[in-house]
């Protein structure tokens, strides 16, 4: 496993206000789309391409395609705030989307919806904005593995060490890019610093 913490100083100075308690819904979705952007530059370097040959006004050029195509896979309902993103950037892109929730007492999540393309010879490209105890991860991992997917990328952004950890131990081949690795959990497997409960604060429903 890979992990990758983005050094990028607009990714920290985007990320010190989406911690900020008194960043309103507004300006967080700025943020973190911001934030997501740079994060998939980063993520999509090493993409295959291919050499190819255009026409200008002009005259004709080479250039660079990429050679295969990336599904964008949002874990509900927090990674939809960060499906934008790739949906612009991504010249050949397909959406999936896994439905994980929570239960707030136990921290162990459970799918309730599951709808994939077919992922074989594509790049899946998970997006789940907080990795904490790295379960739901897993379990969305799970699922893209038996849809044929190889050598999947994750992008979220903030991850705590005992959720890379356990993707580690589960997914070895998982390639992990974040705008940060924090402390750690609390005791209710909420990340510190962190930012708070994403999806609530993206919404506006906290």
């Amino acid at each position: 496993m890979s992990l990758s913490v983005s050094k990028h100083p607009l990714v920290a100075d985007s990320l010190r206000q989406l911690r900020d308690v008194g960043t309103p819904p507004e300006e967080f979705r700025v943020l973190a789309r911001k934030i997501i952007t740079l994060l998939l530059y980063e993520a999509t370097a090493d993409l295959t391409v291919r050499n190819v040959t255009v026409q200008t006004p002009l005259s004709e050029t080479a250039g660079i395609e990429v050679a295969r195509e990336v599904v964008a896979i949002p874990v509900l309902r927090s990674g939809l705030g960060i499906l934008g993103p790739a949906l612009e950037l991504l010249p050949r892109v397909s959406v999936g989307y896994i439905g994980l929730e929570r239960d707030e007492a136990t921290a162990v999540a459970r799918i309730y919806y599951k709808k994939l393309p077919t992922l074989v010879d594509k790049v899946p490209m998970l997006l789940d904005p907080m990795l904490a105890t790295g379960g739901s991860a897993a379990q969305a991992l799970d699922l893209i593995k038996e849809a044929g997917g190889v050598d999947p990328r994750m992008v979220c952004v903030v991850a705590a060490p005992e959720g890379v950890e356990f993707l580690e131990e589960r997914h070895p081949e998982v390639q992990i890019y974040t705008a940060a690795l924090d402390e750690g959990l609390n005791d209710r497997m909420f990340i510190v610093p962190g930012l708070g409960d994403f999806g609530d604060r993206l919404f506006g429903t906290g």
